[in-house]
């Protein structure tokens, strides 16, 4: 079955992609949800001109996904969490963190879009993550977790 992606989905699509789905998962999950519909005749007529219209806007937008790359690459952010013994840290660091140390370094970038490598992070140490900015776009950088 046939879908026009309306979010970007996991290991399935971005936005605007027309995807092969089985037919349970598009009816019984990515429609009810609003992940996607149904691409049939007049809904890819009708997307085909939305890619038209917008062709102009997606260059401004990868160039800007792009600039806030090559800001994001080969940047270290440092992460305070309260450590108990042996080196292990209460809770666990996690995306809203991120993108909060990304925000104290005027880089914008949504909590959604970031994706640690190694999850959970229980420990001090230096880990690696990834910033998917745009469909063609991503970088990765370093966090280090301290104690405080």
């Amino acid at each position: 079955m046939e879908l026009i992606l309306k979010k970007n989905v996991d290991k399935l699509g971005y936005k605007d992609d027309i995807v092969e789905v089985k037919p349970g998962y598009a009816l019984n999950f990515l429609i009810p949800q609003g992940y996607g519909i149904i691409a049939n005749p007049s809904a890819k007529k009708a997307h085909q001109e939305v890619l038209r219209q917008r062709s102009h806007k997606e260059e401004k937008i990868k160039e800007e996904a792009q600039e806030v790359a090559n800001k994001i690459e080969g940047i270290t952010i440092k992460i305070g969490a309260k450590v108990g013994e042996n080196g292990r840290i209460f809770g666990s660091v996690n995306t809203v963190q991120l993108s909060e140390a990304l925000k104290a370094k005027d880089i914008d970038v949504d909590r959604k879009s970031l994706k640690i490598k190694d999850e959970p992070i229980k420990e001090v140490g230096t880990y690696n993550a990834a910033a998917n900015l745009h469909k063609d776009v991503s970088a990765e950088f370093q966090f280090e977790v301290t104690g405080e």
